[in-house]
């Protein structure tokens, strides 16, 4: 069939195969351009299907030859419908490793369940005997308690009042006011329980339990902080509180992991087109305006550049990384540079629907929201016909 891009409120609802593997390939291929990465070699991603968990895996295999495990919870592509975009990431990323000998295993289920969590487990204890490095990046829209069968929902909604704030639909390039009602005390403890540190804490637990982890393992799971214009709906907002949760379990991971001179360790990362941060209100049309003023002071930075600079500048130099007053590596140094934030914060003062082609990177993300799902990669022929189940 002939795929083509179908889009619902910032919602891309299809993939496209080879557009998939040609954004994997690429990634592969920036990383295998650069210096190799003293990273661990035996290595489990969890959310390892899309943005920052899958550019971890592709820096952890190419930058340093790691076998990796990679757990996401994604649906394969049948002869009459697409797969989604992290199906195809993870089965061309596996395609790529065992080119190269690299070890890999691709487990697809929910990682919030004790059963992916066995067997994860049985591919360690068969396979690697031992984890050194965990990178936790799951963003889910919900989560079963794998003990009482309770489902949980997340909710992107402000705590304590109403929020109204500029949005853009990255599709038309109209500025219009979104307006979000707070949250409930039940929506706020529900998107905690979905995006918190809780399960974080129980995979570490139970390799812990199970004597699976390396001397000086290493964890790592990733937090964004953002600027003043976006605080209300996202860092103080509910998918902050569940970030703050994340944090503090950072803390209590550490506590787990002396014994084994192991250590957790947050990356607050740089903002960026994902098909999660797509539909938080008032963040693509931030993105849009901060891509514009980065990549004209050229400190722009996709997934895989932020992830090899946090491999090569942070985690694995030899010594403790460098780290902020609450114990966080600030991989969004750049994005967070008084000389961006304000030029950030003048233009978002300006921008209308009339101006933004001018004052926003509307082609840059686009672009970057479409390659997310395999659309508008070089040397993929979108008219020819393609298998959905190629993989």
């Amino acid at each position: 069939m002939i795929i083509e891009p179908k889009i619902r409120n910032n919602v891309c609802v299809n993939a496209h195969p080879l557009g998939c593997a040609a954004q994997v390939k690429a990634q592969i291929n920036y990383v295998k351009a650069r210096d190799k990465v003293a990273s661990p070699r035996r290595v489990v991603v969890i959310g390892a299907s899309n943005g920052y968990g899958l550019a971890a895996r592709i820096v952890s295999a190419f930058g340093s030859g790691a076998a990796t495990i990679g757990i996401g919870y994604e649906r394969p592509g049948t002869a009459s419908r697409p797969g989604t975009a992290g199906w195809y990431n993870t089965e061309s990323f596996k395609m790529e490793a065992e080119k190269e000998r690299y070890q890999a295993w691709n487990v697809n289920g929910d990682a919030f369940s004790e059963e992916i969590k066995s067997e994860v487990l049985e591919i360690v204890r068969e396979n690697l005997g031992e984890v050194d490095f965990l990178v936790y990046s799951i963003a889910a829209p919900r989560r079963m308690d794998p003990k009482t069968g309770e489902l949980y929902s997340s909710v992107i909604k402000p705590i304590g009042k109403r929020f109204t704030s500029k949005t853009v639909n990255f599709l038309t390039g109209e500025v219009s006011e979104i307006t979000a009602d707070p949250a409930t005390e039940e929506e706020i403890g529900h998107t905690v329980k979905v995006m918190g540190g809780e399960d974080w804490r129980l995979w570490i637990g139970m390799f812990q339990r199970e004597g699976v982890l390396a001397k000086n393992f290493l964890t790592t799971a990733f937090s964004y902080v953002g600027p003043d214009f976006t605080r209300a709906i996202y860092r103080d907002g509910t998918i902050g509180r569940a970030k703050k949760d994340l944090e503090e379990k950072a803390v209590q991971i550490n506590e787990l992991l002396k014994p084994s001179e192991g250590r957790a360790v947050i990356s607050v990362n740089k903002a960026l087109v994902t098909r999660a941060s797509a539909v938080i209100p008032a963040v693509p049309l931030y993105i849009a305006l901060l891509y514009k003023v980065m990549k004209e002071k050229k400190l722009h930075e996709g997934c895989i550049q932020q992830m090899y600079r946090l491999y090569h500048e942070f985690l694995f130099t030899g010594g403790p990384p460098p780290v902020d007053h609450k114990g966080r590596i600030r991989l969004d140094d750049w994005e967070m540079r008084e000389d961006v934030q304000k030029e950030v914060a003048g233009l978002w003062g300006e921008v209308t629907t009339d101006n933004i082609r001018d004052l926003a990177d509307m082609d840059g993300l686009r672009d970057e929201f479409l390659r997310h799902h395999g659309f508008g990669m070089p040397g993929v022929d979108y008219t020819q016909d393609v298998e959905p189940d190629i993989f």
